[in-house]
């Protein structure tokens, strides 16, 4: 949130550090832009505007820098996983490390869109094998407890549009609602 004396970026605690790092350093890129921003995947296409493809540069090059990511290269196809192997090298998550090296044309798209998929098959595996769960918990790990309050409270207070808030949260109509009342804040 861009704010000339107090600017704020949530980071959702329950990411793993890697995706904690990224969202830091693009956050902060729109911020030295006096913009707001959020970061969001949407099955790793490319960002559909200049400010978010520029944000996502900053980030990129500050987490995996593109001339030590070539000069690793050789040990990473060397590797059994290579982008295990960078992701380990450069502390970002193989997702990272994979668009990185597909962005300086060292990976294929095709290259990358079968490891993209293989890593999506083996993370839904190990989410079906741990079993079920609450969707309104899951969404707090997501999400983040302290950026969704922020986020209804804005709602509740007229400071933000309910379609902002969905496309922030990822949930619409009634399961926003919902999940604002699981979180103790009823609309």
């Amino acid at each position: 949130m861009s704010d000339e004396y107090a600017p704020l970026i949530f980071i959702n605690g329950s990411d793993f550090k890697a995706a904690q790092m990224f969202t830091v350093a693009h956050e902060l890129a729109y911020l030295w832009l006096g913009r707001g921003g959020v970061v969001s995947f949407e099955d790793m296409q490319p960002a559909n505007n200049e400010v978010e493809l520029f944000c996502n540069g900053v980030a990129a090059e500050f987490l995996v820098p593109g001339a030590e990511l070539r000069a690793v290269w050789r040990d990473a196809e060397e590797a059994d996983e290579p982008c295990q192997f960078l992701a380990r090298h450069f502390k970002v998550s193989p997702i990272v490390a994979a668009k990185r090296a597909l962005n300086l044309q060292l990976m294929s798209r095709q290259e990358f869109f079968d490891f993209y998929r293989e890593y999506q098959e083996d993370e839904g595996h190990q989410r079906r094998t741990n079993g079920g769960g609450n969707f309104y918990a899951t969404q707090e790990t997501r999400i983040g407890e302290r950026f969704a309050s922020a986020v209804i409270r804005a709602v509740k207070e007229g400071r933000l549009l309910y379609r902002d808030a969905y496309r922030l949260t990822g949930l619409h109509g009634k399961t926003f609602d919902r999940y604002a009342d699981y979180l103790g804040f009823p609309l």
